[in-house]
C-alpha cells in the first residue's frame, strides 16, 4: 500500500522521482530525532529531505533548518549539536487542526469581537 501511495501522492514519503534521482545522485547526511532523512548531492550544491510519513515542512528541527537553507556548511550529524536554552521543543503546525490558534473573536470559537477603544479615527480624503 505504501509503494501505491506513494506512485501517486507527493506528500507521502517522497516521490518516485526524487527516490530515483536520490538513488543516483543523492548522499546521505543524516537522519533527525523525527526519522527524517537528509541528503545532499554528490559534488553539487543541492540539499532535501526524505520525510517520514506525510511531507509536513514544520517537521524539520532547527539544527537541520540550518543546514538545509546553507546557513551552515557542517550538518547536526558531523558535529555534537545542541539547541540553545531558548529554543523550545518542536511542535508540529497545528494549522487546520482543533488545536489550531483562534484569536478572541474568530468566527470558529463563539466568542464576540472585543468593542474597539475608540481611540481610532478612520482617514478621510478631506483631512
Amino acid at each position: 500500500m505504501k509503494t501505491l501511495l506513494q506512485f501517486f501522492t507527493w506528500w507521502n514519503s517522497a516521490t518516485w522521482g526524487t527516490r530515483f534521482f536520490t538513488w543516483r545522485k543523492g548522499e546521505f547526511v543524516g537522519n533527525d530525532e523525527f526519522g527524517n532523512a537528509y541528503y545532499r548531492e554528490r559534488g553539487g550544491r543541492r540539499r532535501w529531505v526524505i520525510y517520514n510519513g506525510l511531507a509536513e515542512a514544520s517537521m524539520i528541527p532547527p539544527g537541520w533548518h540550518g543546514w538545509m537553507h546553507h546557513r551552515t556548511d557542517t550538518p547536526p550529524s558531523e558535529v555534537d549539536y545542541t539547541p540553545r536554552v531558548w529554543e523550545a521543543p518542536h511542535r508540529s503546525n497545528r494549522t487546520g487542526t482543533h488545536e489550531a490558534y483562534r484569536p478572541k473573536g474568530s468566527i470558529l470559537t463563539g466568542e464576540s469581537r472585543p468593542k474597539v477603544s475608540g481611540d481610532y479615527q478612520a482617514w478621510t480624503p478631506e483631512g
